[in-house]
């Protein structure tokens, strides 16, 4: 059991872009280092790493260009987007288990002016899990938004709702984005309307309903729940981490389950963090849910319990829970999840530029339609 015993210390970012001009390294150490200023380590004080499969930038090459030495832990998570919050849970265990004391989890990519990840399928590498991908993509399913717009229009259908329903997420995400000055969209609220009126990518999917594409690079530091006392910042401690994959699970095209209008690899992370935590939908003061797809943050809020099926959308819309209070990745930016998990600790800390007053608990998802991860942090004490 992790439950308590390990905390995010420090958190740290690049600027958010469309056009970095920099190398992915150069953004993965840039944040690492930002992440140990906040937290008041060092370079020295670090012996273990970890980032994502995806990433082009190895934990030993970031290390090396961040100043820190000797490592005792080093990994990766695989699976894009839903590798953001194993990556924290895999820290934690380290510094459980004792096989590091001080462990920095990062992301970083030119993921809008170098390979989009959008564009969809290119050129790839044969592999057993890719071969599932055969099965749509001679069909025109190319794209995430085509995989995704798939699932959407079987939810759509199952519960009797119009594709409006998706645009309370992009409202309230954009409304938080607004007033965030780290935010791409910074000062760009949007209305039903606006969503109403962007163009299709895939139906039943708008403009606006898909996330953005960034350029930048977060970080965070996990070190023990003792030792984040002593630092520079109050500690976000972890009261549970869990992954999940469901049955018949693909990338993105789990096409082949009993039904495709909701997230079992989430509700596999749900019955763990709840169970683990002994905690419940009612317990938690600010949700940080995964938002490259609008849809899937409605299946996520039904998965963890916080309204039944179908009812997503009517929940988000009526602001009972303070959600993506960063602008999420619709609009903040696009970092794989990783700047949500800083969003989290900065609500917890009680620091976040759209504070939710008096907020000491915290659930954040990482990616939807993907084997997937998540965290529940809370206030010290």
């Amino acid at each position: 059991m992790i439950a308590g015993t390990a905390a995010v210390a420090g958190i740290g970012a690049t600027a958010f872009t469309k056009d970095s001009g920099r190398s992915e390294l150069a953004l993965a150490a840039e944040a690492v280092r930002a992440a140990l200023d906040d937290a008041g380590l060092g370079p020295r004080d670090v012996d273990g790493m970890v980032t994502f499969t995806m990433d082009t930038s190895p934990e030993i090459t970031v290390a090396q260009a961040a100043g820190i030495g000797e490592l005792t832990f080093f990994s990766r998570v695989h699976y894009g987007g839903g590798a953001a919050c194993a990556t924290v849970q895999q820290a934690a265990l380290a510094v459980a288990a004792g096989l590091a004391e001080v462990v920095v989890c990062y992301r970083a990519f030119n993921e809008r002016s170098g390979r989009r990840f959008g564009a969809g399928v290119r050129s790839r590498e044969p592999s057993a899990e890719g071969a599932a991908l055969g099965w749509g993509l001679p069909y025109g399913l190319l794209t995430p938004a085509s995989w995704v717009a798939m699932a959407a229009r079987r939810y759509l259908h199952t519960y009797g709702l119009e594709p409006g329903v998706f645009g309370h997420v992009a409202v309230t995400d954009r409304r938080h984005a607004a007033t965030n000055p780290a935010a791409y969209f910074h000062g760009r609220p949007i209305t039903l309307a606006d969503h109403a009126a962007s163009r299709w990518i895939a139906e039943p999917l708008r403009l606006l309903d898909c996330c953005q594409e960034t350029d930048g690079g977060q970080a965070l530091v996990v070190t023990s729940v003792e030792r984040a006392r002593t630092l520079a910042r109050p500690p976000a401690v972890i009261i549970a981490a869990a992954q999940g994959a469901g049955r018949a699970q693909e990338q993105m095209t789990s096409y082949y389950r009993d039904g495709i209008d909701g997230l079992p690899e989430m509700g596999v992370v749900a019955r763990q963090l709840w169970g683990s935590s002994g905690l419940g939908p009612a317990d938690v003061d600010v949700a940080v849910l995964y938002d490259h797809f609008t849809p899937y943050v409605l299946m996520q809020l039904e998965e963890f319990g916080f309204c039944g099926p179908g009812e997503g959308g009517a929940f988000v819309e009526s602001d009972v829970l303070p959600l993506n209070t960063h602008g999420g990745q619709l609009g903040e930016a696009y970092l794989h999840g990783m700047n949500g998990i800083a969003e989290a600790v900065r609500q917890v800390r009680g620091t976040a530029v759209n504070q939710v007053p008096g907020a000491a608990r915290a659930l954040v998802t990482a990616g939807t339609g993907v084997p997937t991860s998540g965290l529940l942090l809370g206030a010290d004490g």
